[in-house]
């Protein structure tokens, strides 16, 4: 009910900032949800969404699989984290901008430039959050596996994998908004189809409700995936932590 509340105030206050604005540079929400519907019809709407959304999941999947392996050996192996850790800030204090461009003119306006790009700039983050979870692992739970004998396996899938949850959660949790945020520059920038490029398309015709509502609608995605997958995941991830009262 308070989410429905605030949706509702938000609606609210956008028809009537419309109303005081005008509807050149503020269109009311009837005007873009004809829009939305009218884009929907033709199928461009899932056409673009579409493109955006794969390459969010092969951009996510590629810079987790690779953070969570490297994270986790600079968080083991004392010489690898020396040898890493310089690189692991420049990449944290590289604007997205910079790698987005550079992969564009090394590697042409491809499709796997785009992730690339993309996986790059999420990369430092997983890196950095599970290194720190691999750091703050109970040893006394590896010797313990090593009393009894377990095999490397077992023991990674019993004794480190479940205390390196919550990290790979909250590693997860916020790389995936920023891969969202990333995802609609490198396709403004390069790609021919997705909402970033929908976005700037609308930008050049300065076409406001065409703007918002491929806008409203990402925005509406990324909130279903975060409370139907993120959330559920996460709370799943962390359940054996006890909760305040």
């Amino acid at each position: 009910m308070l989410r429905l509340l605030s949706f509702s105030l938000f609606l609210a206050t956008w028809w009537i900032a419309a109303l005081f604005v005008g509807g050149a540079k503020l269109p009311s929400p009837p005007a873009v949800l004809n829009v939305i519907i009218a884009e929907a019809s033709s199928g461009a709407l899932f056409l673009h969404l579409g493109a955006t959304l794969a390459r969010v999941a092969l951009a996510f999947v590629l810079a987790m699989s690779l953070g969570s392996a490297i994270g986790y050996l600079m968080g083991r192996v004392k010489l690898a984290d020396r040898l890493g850790d310089p690189w692991l800030i420049l990449l944290l204090n590289l604007p997205a901008l910079v790698v987005i461009v550079l992969a564009y003119i090394w590697a042409g306006l491809t499709e796997a430039a785009a992730i690339a790009a993309i996986a790059i700039n999420k990369l430092p983050t997983a890196i950095v959050t599970l290194r720190e979870g691999t750091r703050a692992l109970d040893r006394s739970l590896d010797e313990m596996a090593s009393v009894f004998a377990m095999p490397r396996w077992r023991a990674f899938r019993h004794v480190v994998l479940p205390q390196l949850a919550p990290y790979i959660a909250a590693s997860a949790r916020s790389g995936l908004s920023l891969v969202w945020k990333i995802v609609l520059v490198a396709e403004l920038l390069g790609r021919p189809n997705g909402v970033g490029f929908e976005i700037g398309v609308a930008f050049q015709l300065f076409d406001t409700p065409r703007l918002l509502a491929y806008s409203l609608t990402f925005a509406a995605v990324v909130l279903v995936i975060e409370t139907v997958l993120v959330q559920p995941f996460e709370a799943r991830a962390t359940r054996w932590r006890p909760r305040a009262a």
